[in-house]
């Protein structure tokens, strides 16, 4: 059995040497229809790292267009406030003016008593010293003529003098009712004058304001416009990123398939050779996995809101915090088959353990391996940062079993 075995890997091995001298002679070789696993994901990083510097442009254009946006708003919602004051004010100015108007009227009908009053003293006075020239009416002194006696003649000189006094007093009195009212008058009409004058120029502050409000709410309708725009262009680059995240989940998983062929393959070579399996090999896994920081956990695996503001989504790892430039270990020993940029995840390393199980290491501010090659448990793979979408220095770290990311927790020790 033994000898037919190596008989059959001798034939093998020279069928396969003469198609390679066939080919190296110029003879038919198989058309290259697909390039290699490894060439694919290299240029789906490419693709992936010029899509995000793209994205990045105009991730920042859209923060500053809704900058724009929300001090225009701002802008219009103070020129609006500022309308809104003068016309209180203008409110409070015409309720004044309506107030002094009346104040006018008042007075007016005041000053129109007081000389009607005083015109009738006057006429009174006229008509006595007419009838007195005329008739020879002497008045207050035929009143005190016809006292009957020197007693009645001493209280009807005191009647008299109080009654000329009061007429005095009556006339003044009136005199200084007149001055006082067209005094309040002209103080009236000088006010109304002002007032008129602070109403006409707060209409103007109330149509320039009123101009300038339609100005910026111009002005912000286009900022909206243009920010819808660059925002419809983020949201395009954010979904083209996603597919080619896609693209390049599913080369990882082809490169992962492949890595558990060659694995087999080397299983089988060691058992014909007879030469030790190793363990995890053997186990189809990696088994329990190793801390690949230390810190806390900020966000575990599962639903949660997202942290950049994009809804409630699925967490596919487990966040744990650690200082930049922290050295970040490999959970498991394996061989290297992503490392590079990998969209949200920033730079990402992603290591084969074998049975179909990986682990991802995200956000990383350093790489310290390449593809291809075999790590150890506990050999340092990268330095901890906050590259791809990051609100803070940590490590995202996922576990993946058939490509599928399980919580990791089940599987640290």
């Amino acid at each position: 059995m033994h000898h037919r075995t190596l008989a059959a890997l001798a034939l093998a091995a020279a069928l396969g040497a003469a198609i390679g001298n066939a080919s190296a002679a110029g003879g038919p070789a198989q058309p290259r229809l697909v390039a290699a696993i490894g060439d694919k994901i290299k240029q789906k990083e490419a693709d992936l790292e010029s899509i995000r510097k793209h994205l990045a442009e105009k991730r920042n254009e859209l923060h500053v267009r809704e900058l724009r946006k929300e001090d225009l708003a701002q802008q219009v919602a103070q020129t609006e406030a500022r309308i809104a004051s003068v016309s209180a004010t203008l409110d409070d100015l015409n309720a004044e003016v309506r107030s002094n108007e009346r104040k006018l009227s008042w007075n007016e009908i005041q000053l129109h008593a007081a000389e009607a009053t005083l015109q009738r003293h006057n006429d009174a006075l006229k008509r006595r010293l007419v009838d007195a020239y005329e008739r020879g009416d002497l008045g207050y002194l035929n009143v005190l003529l016809a006292s009957a006696s020197f007693t009645d003649f001493v209280e009807r000189w005191d009647d008299v003098r109080f009654l000329v006094a009061a007429n005095q007093r009556a006339v003044r009195e009136r005199k200084t009712a007149e001055e006082a009212v067209a005094g309040a008058e002209r103080r009236l009409q000088s006010q109304r004058a002002a007032l008129e004058d602070v109403v006409q120029q707060r209409e103007h502050d109330r149509a320039a304001l009123a101009s300038l409000a339609v100005q910026r709410s111009q002005l912000l309708e286009v900022a909206e416009i243009a920010r819808r725009g660059v925002a419809q262009q983020v949201t395009e680059l954010e979904e083209v990123s996603a597919s080619e995240e896609a693209a390049l989940e599913q080369l990882i998983r082809e490169r992962q398939r492949e890595e558990e062929v060659r694995r087999a393959a080397e299983r089988r070579a060691a058992q014909i050779a007879g030469r030790e399996i190793p363990s995890d090999a053997t186990s189809g896994g990696p088994g329990t996995l190793t801390w690949p920081v230390s810190g806390p956990i900020t966000s575990p695996f599962g639903m949660r809101a997202d942290p950049n503001g994009r809804g409630f989504r699925m967490h596919t790892g487990m966040d744990i915090a650690a200082p930049t430039g922290q050295t970040i270990v490999a959970a498991a020993g394996g061989r290297i088959i992503f490392a590079g940029w990998y969209g949200g995840y920033g730079n990402a390393i992603i290591i084969d353990h074998g049975g179909q199980t990986s682990t991802l290491y995200g956000h990383c501010s350093q790489i310290f391996v390449a593809v291809g090659q075999e790590i150890q448990r506990g050999q340092a793979i990268g330095a901890v940062g906050q590259t791809g979408d990051a609100t803070g220095p940590h490590v995202h770290f996922e576990v993946r079993i058939n490509g599928v990311p399980v919580d990791p927790a089940g599987h640290l020790r």
